[in-house]
């Protein structure tokens, strides 16, 4: 009988884990009977916790509050960082809300002079000067302006707001563009928000609004309808990141430096199975289930399955704990499945770094990062690729 040991991924802990191991027993055993499912749930003992209860986690902007304790309610107009969140991400998240907000228009009378006709002149002048307006934030203004006149929601957003209140959001467009493009560099060196704000205002005045200090209606338009989830969503994955109750981020870093123990307690479970036995690792599961492989011979494993996992990359890197690069994979590591979802960025490739010796083959889940990193076990296409190559 072919025992198949399951091997869970970073942050899962019971009763998740009793959950996500029979959901992997069914889709196997639907596919193939008279298998022995071998759950090893090391979360539990070598998992990361925070030993002082998380003492060493900030409290929340604003608060005082410990890590266990209901978060205030924040004040929004207080906090504008939370807007850079999404501009960041976008910087046509502002002008895309104001232009929902516009009322279809008919014909325009003649010689009526389009609302958005001034800004886009504005910002072909200020793309002309080149980027010397916003030399502090980075390169990049000219052109960043010259999109955001071409852009076809701005028509719409000119029609919802005043020219002085499109002036700012139109600058604050620029700021976040040329920033993005700076995070995207391999050195990136991001000014801080006293800076970019200083920017932000030079450029709305360049763009035709008040002097600094005037009060401004679209402030936080963005901030008010996004930002402040955005915020929201920030904070709780930061503490689910470092909570014990969800320790994805503690559990590489304690594997990394402190991983014998749980090397050590799979090679024994292994040891007290008949074989054939198969591994099955996600994430952090299938590092941990090649670097215990790699230490030294498991005889009765014959076949090493990985899915969503970071084995190759750390190879490659540098930080595979028992195998350095430029070294081979030791011969008496078994036959490699590696199963990644192109959509999933903690999921890697082995041929290139283990030429022959790895068969990469790549599943869709049909999910966005990050959920397509905890796909695989719900993915039918998972369970058949596996079943073909079991003992």
């Amino acid at each position: 009988m072919t025992a198949v040991v399951f091997i869970h991924g970073t942050g899962v802990r019971e009763p998740g884990f009793s959950a996500l191991a029979a959901r992997f027993a069914a889709g196997l055993t639907t596919l193939r009977e008279g298998l022995r499912i071998v759950p090893y749930y090391w979360g539990g003992t070598h998992g990361a916790t925070l030993a002082a209860g998380g003492a060493s986690l900030p409290p929340e902007a604003g608060t005082t509050r410990g890590l266990n304790e209901a978060p205030a309610t924040a004040d929004t107009a207080a906090d504008p960082t939370a807007a850079w969140v999404v501009l960041y991400a976008d910087p046509y998240a502002e002008l895309a809300l104001a232009a929902a907000g516009a009322e279809p228009k008919g014909e325009r009378p003649p010689g009526l002079v389009p609302p958005d006709q001034r800004i886009r002149a504005e910002l072909a002048r200020l793309a002309a000067q080149g980027d010397a307006l916003a030399v502090e934030l980075g390169p990049g203004l000219a052109r960043a302006a010259n999109d955001l006149s071409a852009h076809p929601l701005l028509g719409p957003a000119a029609e919802t707001l005043d020219p002085p209140d499109l002036a700012v959001l139109a600058a604050r467009s620029l700021a976040a563009r040329i920033i993005g493009g700076v995070l995207d560099a391999d050195a990136p060196l991001v000014p801080v928000g006293d800076t970019r704000d200083a920017v932000v205002e030079r450029l709305a005045e360049a763009l035709g609004a008040p002097a600094r200090g005037t009060e401004r209606s679209v402030r936080s338009l963005v901030l008010r309808v996004a930002g402040s989830a955005a915020s929201r969503a920030v904070v709780r994955r930061r503490r689910a990141l470092t909570q014990a109750a969800h320790p994805a981020a503690g559990d590489v870093l304690r594997y990394l430096s402190r991983g014998e123990g749980v090397r050590a307690d799979l090679r024994t479970l292994v040891a007290g199975l008949e074989e054939p036995v198969v591994l099955v690792g996600h994430s952090l599961g299938g590092v941990i289930a090649l670097d215990t492989l790699i230490c030294a011979p498991l005889p009765q494993v014959r076949l090493l399955v990985t899915a969503g996992s970071q084995g190759p990359f750390l190879y490659e890197s540098g930080s595979l704990p028992r195998l350095e690069h430029p070294a081979p994979l030791p011969p008496h590591v078994p036959d490699w499945l590696n199963l990644y979802d192109p959509r999933d960025l903690l999921g890697y490739v082995g041929a290139g770094v283990f030429p022959g010796r790895v068969t990469d083959i790549a599943v869709d889940g049909r999910q966005p990062f990050p959920a397509a990193h905890s796909a695989y076990w719900t993915n039918p296409e998972v369970y058949r690729h596996i079943v073909e190559r079991l003992p």
